[in-house]
């Protein structure tokens, strides 16, 4: 019976071994900090990209003038060489995230992609002299303005108020 004491020890060994890397485990967890809340996005900053898009674009370029410093541009592109295609994002003052995107692609496609899924309504709202129509129903809400040689499109998963305030904001030269 010499044999089943040393295994009766080996296990009794993994055991208490296991239960040593648990307690040092759970010690490094409870005493290394964690993030709380949202990540710190960094604000960008857009200008060159807006007057770049600005020289090359087929259209005229829209961007926000007057919003509040608690709205964050978080990013930016421009590609000449895609159907002119303009984005802006913003983190918005409640932590939602809200996009301007303009294209001149062919309007069904590129609205599928710009409010990621969203559908018309029947619903318009006029908004300084555009008249923008209300998507719904995909990851994000939108306003779209549709003008002749590019689509406008106000989008993400903040509020039609805030997408409303946004749009607002915009100014197209």
């Amino acid at each position: 019976m010499a044999g089943s004491n040393g295994k009766q020890k080996s296990v009794r060994n993994m055991v208490l071994s296991l239960g040593v890397t648990v307690l040092a485990a759970g010690g490094i967890y409870l005493f290394v900090p964690h993030e709380e809340g949202d990540p710190d996005l960094p604000r960008v900053d857009y200008r060159v990209e807006l007057l770049t898009a600005r020289r090359a674009a087929s259209y005229p370029v829209a961007a926000p003038q007057g919003l509040p410093d608690s709205w964050k541009a978080t990013s930016v592109r421009f590609q000449g060489d895609d159907f002119d295609a303009w984005h802006l994002g913003f983190h918005t003052p409640d932590g939602e995230y809200a996009q301007i995107e303009q294209s001149t692609q062919k309007p069904s496609t590129f609205l599928e992609e710009a409010t990621q899924g969203a559908r018309e309504t029947k619903v318009t709202q006029k908004i300084g002299d555009r008249t923008w129509t209300r998507y719904t129903g995909g990851r994000y809400d939108a306003l779209v303005h549709q003008e002749k040689g590019a689509t406008t499109v106000v989008a993400g998963t903040g509020s039609f108020e805030q997408l409303t305030q946004l749009a607002k904001a915009l100014k197209a030269e």
